[in-house]
């Protein structure tokens, strides 16, 4: 399980940040002491570093400096400042790659996986996922069965996606909203049951009856069966 260190003084991106990383399986933690960054990044011993350029007491970039003097360790910025000076700047301090905000949590994702993958010698991760006699491309957003392309929406993909990489366990309403839009108490309960019902409509057109299941009190699923 790899450990990133979230250096973000605004606590609601830091939080949700936190999140959706601890949902791909990453150790996250963010700074709370802005003032003692070195202490708080020597005791948390991180594999990566999501640093903000603006901070209280020194910037993003002094940080970067400072932790450059004893680690290698992948640094990625993060910053609303995206102009091309910010991103040379951040790059000849040290850091690794430059996520601009606002960004979405999918694609600060994707990049952090790939900044660790060039650091650590990771393999690829696969372009497919396979569950209930289908193949999820990651690549196109789009759900292959009986030699037929369906396209998806983003939130189409997102929830299959979800589902796909849990599949024969339940995944709840709540952890599905908060994947999707980040906080769950600032969206419509009914929203997640429109999109649900609008996938599993595409799905019986293409022949897939019944592939998301409701388990009452638990969630949703895509089971595996026992012939595929």
């Amino acid at each position: 399980m790899y450990k990133i260190l979230i250096v973000e003084d605004d606590p609601v991106i830091a939080s949700s940040l936190a999140r959706q990383l601890t949902r791909w399986n990453y150790k996250a933690t963010y700074v709370q002491e802005f003032d003692h960054v070195m202490q708080e990044f020597e005791k948390a011993q991180p594999d990566l570093v999501l640093m903000d350029i603006t901070l209280p007491y020194f910037s993003g970039y002094y940080w970067c400096a400072e932790i450059r003097k004893i680690s290698r360790v992948p640094i990625v910025f993060l910053s609303s400042a995206a102009d091309e000076m910010n991103q040379v700047m951040a790059l000849s301090m040290g850091a690794d790659d430059f996520i601009a905000k606002p960004f979405g949590m999918e694609l600060a994702t994707a990049k952090i996986g790939a900044v660790l993958r060039r650091a650590y010698d990771l393999p690829a991760t696969s372009s497919q996922l396979h569950a209930g006699g289908a193949v999820l491309d990651l690549q196109e957003a789009a759900l292959l069965y009986g030699g037929e392309k369906l396209s998806l929406s983003k939130n189409e993909f997102l929830i299959l996606r979800i589902l796909f990489e849990h599949k024969n366990s339940p995944v709840s309403r709540e952890e599905l909203i908060r994947a999707l839009w980040n906080d769950e108490s600032f969206i419509d309960d009914n929203t997640l049951t429109v999109n649900i019902a609008r996938i599993r409509k595409k799905l019986e057109e293409a022949g897939l009856r019944d592939f998301i299941r409701t388990r009452k009190g638990l969630g949703y699923l895509i089971e595996e069966k026992e012939h595929d």
